[in-house]
């Protein structure tokens, strides 16, 4: 088989890959981009772009039910043409997969870009696309995919994830989503607004990844008058008739299809990793530095939802930097993690900043708190529920982190971060100006 010698190997051209490339690039290294799943980023094709389209038609559809008390008539006539909705959010995805591709890999020649799974010979020597590649250095960063039990997968068509959910032609009668953690949510509720009778079904205690027991309570209530939400059970899922039953505990309900959202699983299965020569997990993982993203002291790196830790678009795109540019120049500089930021687009936004609430040291932690039902910008948008919760340690009154359901809480969460990535105190948060009437 033939073989071939490149500066940087990347595996992968999702968020990560890309930018471990255009560290590559600046480096003015030789490489080649090895793809063997769809083109275009998890983010665009199949995550937070289509998602955000489908929750933007849902959030406003939904606001007809706030109308009549503003004295708006004619809102009970409106009507949804739910093929057509999911026509627009298709094409809102493809607008976005497009922009990915035209900017990334569309005019690479053949040599550079291998559409194909990559697979380990050794540490630094790669086959793909019918040829042997021997890198410098290796960037993994092959992703993600959605978790399926393989006993569900016997149901077809009638199991969607969120590879299949945005094809969707037009919407079932009633769906029951299994895993309320940030896709369930999003999208439970979304399909809910837009007139699908849903259940959600989560064996955790809690959702939306939320660890405060305040702002868990909180959400259970609010989101629980939109959808039925049964938690603390794991759920099974049997064929009745054309439709699918799912039960956990007491609970069952039938329904047309389900939306299985319990998890991501890394894409290794192709790559032999047991040809790098170190040990893996029980995921099959390889160890490696969060701060450099090597793996051991091997010249391969790892980025990106392939490593679990932060299965988030900006930290993707920093991992596959830092991955990239100590590729490129044969280091292991280390680099500073931004301050943790998670915004679930759910209505009320959901967010966590920084350090969370299970992680806090109740001794020496100060916990500031505020309900939305009185605040009067809240109260005029007609959004006036959730609570925030902020931690910040008491002796310094240097800010922690926070957690909280509430309207806007995207930008509430931003202004927080970037106040503790900063290090500063309650005190200088507070001679900080703030415009009236705003949220924040």
């Amino acid at each position: 088989m033939e073989e071939r010698f490149v500066d940087v190997a990347i595996i992968g051209s999702g968020t990560a890959g890309l930018n471990a490339l255009s560290q590559t690039r600046k480096a003015g290294k030789s490489f080649v981009l090895i793809n063997g799943g769809e083109p275009g980023t998890t983010c665009a094709r199949v995550g937070c772009m289509p998602s955000k389209a489908m929750i933007q038609v849902a959030e406003d559809y939904h606001r007809r039910t706030h109308l009549g008390k503003y004295g708006i008539d004619g809102h009970e006539e409106m009507t949804l043409d739910q093929p057509e909705a999911l026509e627009h959010v298709q094409d809102l995805r493809d607008t976005f997969v497009d922009r990915v591709l035209s900017n990334s890999t569309d005019d690479m020649p053949p040599e550079l870009f291998i559409q194909d799974y990559a697979r380990f010979v050794e540490p630094t020597l790669l086959e793909a696309g019918g040829e042997r590649i021997r890198a410098g250095a290796v960037v993994i960063a092959t992703g993600s995919r959605p978790v399926v039990p393989e006993a569900w997968r016997s149901f077809g068509d009638r199991l969607l994830t969120t590879d299949d959910i945005f094809e969707q032609e037009d919407l079932p009668e009633s769906l029951a989503v299994i895993g309320l953690g940030t896709i369930g949510l999003e999208l439970g509720q979304s399909l809910s607004r837009l007139g699908v009778r849903v259940t959600g079904f989560d064996q955790l205690q809690t959702i939306g990844g939320v660890t405060d027991p305040e702002v868990c309570t909180c959400a259970k209530e609010i989101l629980g008058k939109e959808l039925p939400i049964h938690l603390g059970q794991a759920a099974e899922i049997s064929e009745e008739g054309e439709g699918l039953r799912v039960t956990a505990g007491g609970e069952s309900v039938l329904v047309d299809k389900v939306l299985c959202s319990i998890g991501r699983t890394p894409n290794l299965d192709r790559l032999a990793l047991e040809n790098l020569g170190v040990a893996l997990d029980e995921r099959g993982l390889p160890a490696f530095d969060n701060r450099t993203m090597q793996v051991g002291d091997l010249p391969v790196y790892i980025a990106g939802d392939v490593t679990g830790e932060r299965p988030i678009l900006h930290e993707a795109g920093d991992e596959g930097k830092i991955a990239g540019y100590n590729a490129a120049r044969g280091e292991s500089a280390a680099f500073r993690r931004k301050t943790p930021l998670y915004i679930n687009f759910c209505d009320p936004n959901i967010c966590a900043v920084g350090v969370r609430f299970a992680e806090l040291d109740g001794a020496t932690t100060a916990i500031g708190q505020i309900n939305f039902a009185p605040v009067g910008r809240a109260l005029i948008m007609g959004k006036n529920k959730g609570v925030l919760r902020v931690y910040a340690e008491k002796e310094s009154g240097r800010l922690l982190g926070s957690e909280m359901i509430g309207p806007k809480g995207e930008n509430l969460a931003h202004l927080l971060c970037w106040c503790i990535d900063r290090g500063l105190t309650v005190g200088q948060l507070l001679r900080m100006p703030f415009y009236h009437p705003v949220i924040e």
